[in-house]
């Protein structure tokens, strides 16, 4: 089996994730890591990884993944936003809508990640505008958590999704 582990990633959050699991494949196997290329069409299992924009994927993901046939596709990303395992599937369902009939979505695995600071300070900016000063020091709060994340935790997840992968995928 060969396999390949591409990432679109805005921040590095998922960056990281993708080097996390490609240290869990067989390194003679893996024919390409990298932001999304081409190139990744060479595996028969593929690690796609992304940052969530606006509740799904990057276009340049949308795009890769809707131009792969007969492979075994998992996902994986990074979202700023939620927390929630609910939500985190939401996401995985809408990004997993643009993998092509022929091809085979084996599994997801998502976790929270830091946002750039300037999110922050439009949020600080809309808590003096709000009526809604409640709903907008959620979202202050839920940055602040996320600037701990991926963590170590998120890590070791990433290692058991991939080992999970690659026991299904043999």
């Amino acid at each position: 089996m060969r396999y390949a582990v591409i990432y679109s990633s805005n921040t590095g959050n998922t960056k990281k994730l993708a080097e996390v699991i490609a240290q869990e494949l067989p390194k003679e196997d893996v024919v390409y890591f990298g932001e999304v290329n081409e190139a990744a069409k060479q595996a028969d299992m593929i690690f796609a990884g992304f940052w969530t924009d606006k509740g799904c994927c990057s276009q340049d993901m949308m795009d890769f993944l809707g131009n792969l046939h007969g492979k075994q596709i998992a996902l994986f990303g990074t979202c700023g936003f939620g927390g929630s395992q609910e939500y985190f599937n939401s996401i995985l369902q809408r990004v997993s809508a643009f993998i092509e009939d022929d091809c085979t979505y084996v599994d997801g695995f998502m976790c929270q990640g830091k946002m750039p600071l300037g999110i922050r300070k439009r949020y600080e900016n809309m808590l003096e505008t709000s009526v809604d000063k409640n709903k907008v020091q959620q979202m202050i709060d839920n940055f602040d958590r996320a600037s701990k994340h991926p963590n170590e935790d998120d890590f070791i997840q990433a290692k058991v999704f991939a080992q999970v992968i690659l026991k299904s995928c043999k």
